[in-house]
């Protein structure tokens, strides 16, 4: 079946919208090809790595983990939470550690190695990152902050 032409209105809108389309699915394959070469240098999986950012995200804010944490950020089983967990263990990229203020629970943390690997991976890809932020005005960031915050909450409701 045919499309029905688009309104001379509507076609600029279109194209601009198609663009940032475009944008953002560019902006996802540069930084899938980020994340993979990150896993190469730091020897771990997909799922190793996303939880390892969750920390270092989660390490900014002054938060603790849960093995619990770390199931559901990943949307992943406790049986196959434990065995991540115990992968980057024995691979000296986190300690389990007793929760500070509840004696029966365990917190996640990352080892200094790790963290430093981290770093020195991404850290240089932040800095270029915020060379691109820092180019905008407040009001501008606050809409680009909104819309990108407006895409995650479409590709994966809570």
């Amino acid at each position: 079946m045919p499309q029905p032409e688009p309104n001379s209105a509507s076609a600029p809108h279109d194209s601009a919208v198609m663009n940032v389309l475009q944008a953002v699915r560019a902006l996802s394959d540069a930084m899938d090809r980020m994340h993979g070469g990150m896993k190469g240098e730091m020897a771990v999986g997909a799922t190793d790595l996303a939880a390892l950012r969750m920390l270092i995200v989660r390490e900014g804010r002054g938060e603790t983990v849960s093995p619990h944490d770390v199931a559901r950020h990943l949307r992943i089983s406790t049986a196959s939470t434990t065995k991540l967990l115990d992968r980057l263990s024995a691979s000296g990229h986190i300690e389990r550690r007793p929760h500070p203020s509840d004696r029966r629970a365990r917190i996640v943390i990352l080892t200094d190695e790790s963290r430093s690997s981290f770093f020195r991976h991404f850290g240089q890809r932040l800095g270029l990152m915020r060379g691109v932020a820092d180019r905008y005005a407040d009001d501008e960031l606050a809409v680009i902050a909104r819309f990108l915050s407006e895409l995650c909450d479409a590709l994966d409701p809570r």
